[in-house]
């Protein structure tokens, strides 16, 4: 890499008539967030007279949004980044986000590497490459993530996906779980305008959408920071305090759920108001931000999806104080039921880690008991990673690979089980369809989409249906975990 100078010279160029007019290509790696982040990044390329390429084509310029939840994740980062300088040797290769973020000296070193950019640092991105283009200025705009507390504003008009908008609304995270890096990367929580989020629904609307799911870091802590600046807590001083024999919930956790529970709701009313809006969507929540209020005001929503994906994580209460969750399993259980209470047959799902560090071969059974009892809708099951940076990574009784792996492969079985419990409900019962994609099985041509409790449904049929919502009919025949329909007249 070239040398690095001061940021402050790269800002200082700032310019939103600047001109590139290069060839552009992206990848996205990790999460919603990060795609979100990509699709904004495309849009200001293009308004800076760029050509969009695909990754596997030559391009002048690529940009790869990494991750680094894992060590995989991490490798997988390096990898296409080197793969990119190997598309076209003489082009400007830009590392940006999570991974930049937390190996930033490693990056350093990387000659295959021209230029990083951090996250908060995404909107300046054109800038950046202009200075560099220009000048070879600054090669490197990485911030202090930990000590800022601006949301980064980025906007989209458009995403991949034709039917479904993904919008970031919220960044940062402040719970520290002990095997996530997450919170070193991203930094401190930070939310969204309201004003600015409702204005993108707009924008998304006009362009033909009709789902919006709301994503975020951390998206139950959407509204913390409002007017709780004494409330941001940096890395450091949440490593000061786990450390010691102290209760983490009394000391650090300052949250106040009501307050930020209440901060969602009234964001999810305001969207719901936005005319041409069917559907609104959740990402992953917190489960102790399901309160009675919360499960009620939702429920009497006509646009709200009842589909809650409720990290987890694990079914048993040693494995998850371990992990620093903020809750036991006998809490989790009850925000199910509460949904279960102001809900028909909504969709629960969630994530579990298998073979986390300490977990006996009781624990794993006490975990598989509990998942059966709640009787998730879907799971997504991982087996443990060692991240290094964490907590968990130095943690003794690390789990055997081999056991990991056949503990996996037991939630996966019952996973397929519980998803097919679930979905049995819907046969025989009138569904709204909003089609998603043409799809050929069998030569035989389905319009494929989901249900709003995120069942994915489809019909056999020629003619495109897409981004429109239809009454079908579940058969009960199924097709490539597709659940068949036919058209209700």
């Amino acid at each position: 890499m070239k040398e690095i100078n001061n940021i402050d010279e790269a800002m200082d160029i700032r310019n939103t008539s600047i001109s590139l007019n290069r060839r552009v290509a992206f990848l996205t790696l990790g999460c919603k967030v990060n795609s979100y982040e990509t699709d904004a990044m495309k849009k200001l390329f293009e308004d800076a007279g760029c050509e969009i390429k695909e990754f596997h084509e030559e391009a002048d310029i690529y940009v790869i949004n990494t991750c680094t939840v894992t060590n995989i994740a991490d490798r997988k980062s390096r990898q296409m980044l080197h793969k990119a300088k190997k598309n076209n040797e003489n082009a400007i290769v830009v590392a940006a986000g999570c991974y930049v973020q937390a190996a930033k000296d490693t990056l350093e070193a990387d000659e295959m590497i021209d230029v990083v950019v951090g996250n908060n640092q995404k909107s300046y991105i054109v800038d950046i490459l202009h200075g560099y283009i220009e000048n070879k200025l600054n090669n490197q705009a990485i911030i202090d993530i930990d000590r800022e507390s601006e949301y980064e504003e980025l906007r989209i008009e458009s995403m991949g996906e034709k039917t479904r908008a993904y919008i970031k609304i919220q960044d940062g995270c402040n719970q520290f779980c002990s095997y996530c890096i997450i919170p070193y990367a991203r930094g401190r929580v930070r939310s969204r305008k309201k004003e600015e989020i409702t204005g993108e629904v707009k924008r998304l609307v006009e362009k033909g959408y009709k789902e919006i799911v709301l994503t975020g870091i951390h998206l139950s802590s959407y509204g913390i920071d409002f007017n709780k600046a004494s409330q941001q807590v940096t890395s450091e001083e949440t490593n000061q305090i786990t450390n010691q024999e102290t209760s983490y919930n009394s000391t650090l956790e300052t949250m106040d759920y009501n307050k930020n529970e209440s901060d969602l709701l009234n964001l999810i009313c305001e969207i719901s108001m936005v005319e041409g809006i069917e559907r609104i969507r959740l990402g992953s929540l917190e489960p102790r931000i399901i309160t009675e209020e919360f499960a009620k005001t939702l429920s009497e929503n006509k646009k709200f999806c009842p589909h809650f994906h409720l990290s987890l994580q694990s079914g048993c209460n040693n494995t998850l104080k371990r992990m620093n969750r903020k809750y036991t399993k006998e809490e989790y259980f009850e925000k199910c039921e509460l949904l279960r209470k102001y809900f028909e047959h909504p969709a629960i799902t969630t994530d579990v880690i298998v073979g986390f560090p300490g977990e006996t071969i009781e624990d794993f059974i006490d975990s598989k008991n509990f998942l059966e009892e709640v009787s998730f809708a879907q799971m997504h099951i991982f087996k443990y990673s060692k991240r290094k940076g964490t907590k968990a990574e130095l943690m003794p009784n690390q789990v055997d690979d081999k056991i990991k792996h056949e503990r996996s492969n037991e939630l996966i079985e019952l996973e397929s089980n519980l998803r097919n419990n679930y979905q049995d409900y819907f046969i025989g019962k009138t569904q709204n369809l909003l089609v998603e994609e043409e799809v050929t099985i069998d030569d035989v041509k389905y319009q494929i989409g989901h249900n709003e409790r995120y069942v994915k449904l489809g019909i056999p049929n020629d003619k495109d249906y897409s981004n429109q919502i239809i009454r079908v009919k579940v058969t009960g025949e199924r097709k490539n975990d597709i659940l068949l329909c036919e058209i209700i007249d």
